[in-house]
């Protein structure tokens, strides 16, 4: 599996959002958009990310980057984390794990000894032309939302 590194351009794609609305990439020209793949919604892991995410929105806004979550979870279950943890950004739902696999972030994974298929927690950070501006894989949950903040303010720009 390949993973798109820095430079490469997006692929183009479009998902069901949590109220079934299909969401394009290309809705997002001239903006970067933050493209963040996680395992489950309404996890503790991936409900710390979310919530950095959405504290730290007006931020990001007045950074001009838009966020969209992307986990194999269908509408319904996006609908419902979105709901519960007063989320305000777009969560998209790929359960084919086609975008994911386009993305090289799907892949075999181990838990507690037994190997399974999922999506690595991994955010790709997209410029307004389409093309990877940034890549980050090594972060704590807890501070996602601050690297790629700092990143953008042009902070450890040399991680």
């Amino acid at each position: 599996m390949n993973r798109l590194k820095v430079g490469d351009k997006v692929p183009e794609f479009t998902l069901l959002d949590q109220n079934e609305q299909p969401i394009s990439l290309s809705q997002f020209q001239g903006k970067k958009v933050l493209v963040y793949f996680y395992p489950k919604a309404l996890t503790p892991g991936c409900t710390t990310q979310a919530c950095g995410l959405r504290d730290s929105k007006a931020e990001l806004d007045a950074l001009n980057v838009v966020v969209l979550g992307i986990s194999p979870d269908l509408p319904k279950k996006l609908a419902q984390f979105v709901e519960k943890k007063e989320l305000n950004f777009t969560l998209l739902s790929d359960p084919d794990h086609q975008i994911a696999e386009a993305f090289g972030v799907w892949g075999e994974k181990k838990f507690m000894g037994k190997a399974y298929n999922g999506i690595y927690r991994i955010s790709f950070l997209v410029d307004e032309s389409g093309q990877i501006e940034a890549v980050f894989d090594k972060f704590k949950i807890s501070n996602h939302h601050q690297i790629i903040i700092d990143f953008l303010k042009g902070k450890n720009n040399g991680k």
